[in-house]
This record gives C-alpha cells, sequence and structure tokens, in this order.
C-alpha cells in the first residue's frame, strides 16, 4: 500500500438563511456553504499517537491510548480537540490500521460564531486522513463521520452543519430527511456583523426548548410560520428576488426574537444594516451572539458594511461556495 507524505483537505463554512431554531422541530431551512472555509493537513506518524494542533485557537496536544497529553490550552485543549480525534479514529477503524498522525488545524471561519466552524474542521480532517490512508470515502461517509463527531460537541445536532460543509451550495434541510439543492446561479449578496460575542448552540436550543414546552399555544404557531417562511423563500431564491427575499429575512428575524434568542447587541447590527439600505437583516445560527447577516443592494454594500462595523460588529462580506469538503492540490 502507497501512503502519502500529507494531505490537505478544506470544508466550508455556512450560513442558515432561514429557518434556524424551528428545524430541530422538524421545520425546513435554507442553508448555504460560504467562501470561508477550514484546513485540515494530515501527516503519518512513526507511533501511534494522534497529535493535533489548532494554530488559530492556539491548542494542541497527543492523544495516545493512555488518554490525553496537553501541550498548549490547559484543560480545555482536550475537551475541543476530542471531535476531531474521534474523526481521525473513526477513518482508522475503516481502514483497519492502528497508525499515528499529526494534524494540523487553520480556519479562516470565526469559532462559536455559528458559522458551523467546528463541522467544517472536522470534514476536512476526516477527508484528509482517508486521502493520506489511501481510503476515498464517499461524502456520505465524510457526513456520517462529521455527523457523528458533532455530537460530541453539540449532543444532538439537526444534521445541518456537517450536510452543508460535505456537499457545499445552497440546501433545502430538514432534519432526518434527504436534502434538496436550491438552483441558484447568481451570487446572493450577504454581508454579515460578527458580535464577537461566542455562545453554546445546545444551551440556546434548550431555552427555546424550555419556552416551546411552557407555552406551547404561542410558540408551536411560531415555529410553523418559521416553515411557511422558507418556502417563500425558496421561490424568491429561485427568481432572484432580493426584495421579497428581504423582506423575509426580516419576518424570520422577528419570529426569533419572540423566541428569545436574540441580543441587545445582534438587534444593533440587525437593524444598522437595515437604516444603511440593506434589502433585509437577521440572525443566522443558534443568536445569544454570534453572527447576524445582511442582503444588501451591490451600490449599498458599503454603507451597510460600514454601518455594522460602526454599531461594534465586525463585518465581511461572503458569497456562496459551491463546492464542500475537497482535496488541496
Amino acid at each position: 500500500m502507497h501512503l502519502l507524505n500529507e494531505v490537505t483537505a478544506s470544508a466550508p463554512a455556512k450560513i442558515i438563511l432561514f429557518g434556524e431554531h424551528f428545524v430541530v422541530y422538524g421545520e425546513p431551512a435554507v442553508v448555504l456553504a460560504i467562501d470561508k472555509r477550514a484546513y485540515a493537513s494530515v501527516k503519518m506518524r512513526s507511533d501511534s499517537k494522534i497529535y493535533i494542533n489548532s494554530a488559530d485557537l492556539e491548542i494542541s496536544g497527543y492523544f495516545e491510548k493512555n488518554g490525553f497529553i496537553a501541550e498548549r490550552g490547559g484543560q480545555n485543549a482536550e475537551l475541543k480537540l476530542k471531535p476531531i480525534k474521534v474523526a481521525v479514529q473513526k477513518v482508522l477503524e475503516r481502514v483497519r490500521k492502528s497508525v499515528g498522525v499529526n494534524v494540523e488545524i487553520r480556519s479562516s471561519i470565526p469559532v462559536a460564531a455559528g458559522l458551523g466552524s467546528s463541522a467544517a474542521v472536522v470534514a476536512a480532517v476526516a477527508k484528509a486522513s482517508s486521502h493520506l490512508l489511501n481510503m476515498e470515502l464517499s461524502k456520505e461517509n465524510i457526513f456520517n463521520i462529521t455527523f457523528e463527531s458533532e455530537r460530541l460537541v453539540h449532543g444532538t445536532p439537526s444534521g445541518i452543519d456537517p450536510t452543508i460543509t460535505t456537499y457545499g451550495g445552497v440546501l433545502l434541510f430538514r432534519k432526518g430527511k434527504v436534502f434538496t439543492r436550491i438552483d441558484v446561479k447568481k451570487d446572493i449578496p450577504l454581508i454579515i456583523g460578527n458580535t464577537e460575542a461566542e455562545r453554546s448552540t445546545g444551551g440556546l436550543v434548550s431555552i427555546v426548548r424550555q419556552m416551546q414546552e411552557k407555552y406551547p399555544s404561542i410558540i408551536n404557531p411560531i415555529i410553523k410560520a418559521g416553515g411557511k417562511i422558507v418556502f417563500n423563500a425558496v421561490n424568491a431564491l429561485e427568481n432572484y428576488d432580493f426584495t421579497k427575499l428581504g423582506e423575509l429575512m426580516n419576518i424570520n428575524h422577528a419570529l426569533l426574537c419572540a423566541i428569545g434568542v436574540s441580543t441587545a447587541p445582534l438587534e444593533k447590527l440587525v437593524y444598522a444594516a437595515r437604516e444603511a439600505g440593506a434589502y433585509g437583516a437577521k440572525l443566522t445560527g443558534a443568536g445569544g451572539g454570534g453572527c447576524m447577516i445582511a442582503l444588501s443592494p451591490p451600490k449599498r454594500t458599503k454603507q451597510v458594511y460600514e454601518a455594522i462595523e460602526k454599531a461594534g460588529g465586525k463585518a465581511f462580506a461572503v458569497k456562496k461556495s459551491d463546492e464542500g469538503v475537497k482535496i488541496e492540490d
């Protein structure tokens, strides 16, 4: 068996355009891959240790039979690196090999911001590891490995992050169902505003669950309305009707406010973007911090970008990425 010396793979970040939180209750969501990527470089070791280094997070350490030895990052290092180790182990199980690897992670995706950073890293690691060991995993296999690793991080994830980072493009996603590709040829002019407040997806999902259990007759119709927005949004996307898309984003954001996942910093960024001429703006992901997105007319992009920055957010423009996880040449 001919083994390669080093392999690098990458996988994209994502934004949820419509349907976050409601997707947990079986409603559809529209999600798209964006041109921010996580990169994983993997090479063989002469022993059986799994060494992982994340330059951006400034954490590293070794997993071996007897446990974990932190190199940088202290007690949190093991917790943060464990999903990556699990991905490598699952690949090793499939190739039936007991070998060691070095994994180097670098990423342009903000962490804990609702952009699918952890899933992108794991998908890239699974792809690179399998390629290194001369085993070409199918996209479905990569998805399954990423999903299993994500469960360590989020408990019961919907599967939206592993799906979009594996397959790329623009997808109509429903929990437990086969996704549908939405054919979007043109670019969608989006600006992301990051509050840079980290938050836990799991914690926010449970806040919504408590609200739904306490006020089912109020919250259930809101969840259903979230689903109806998605079907309208697919139609607007396919017709490149950005005015309608923006209006639907604003309605979706109001529903997310109603279930308690927006914050004062997010609201500032959302309203700043709208006032600067965006078609629409909303939080994206779990809320509670993290990011918002604004759909901007091309001639207003600069104003929307500056308004988000002035309101205290870190702004950056993104394009959709049609490519999911891939090997880098």
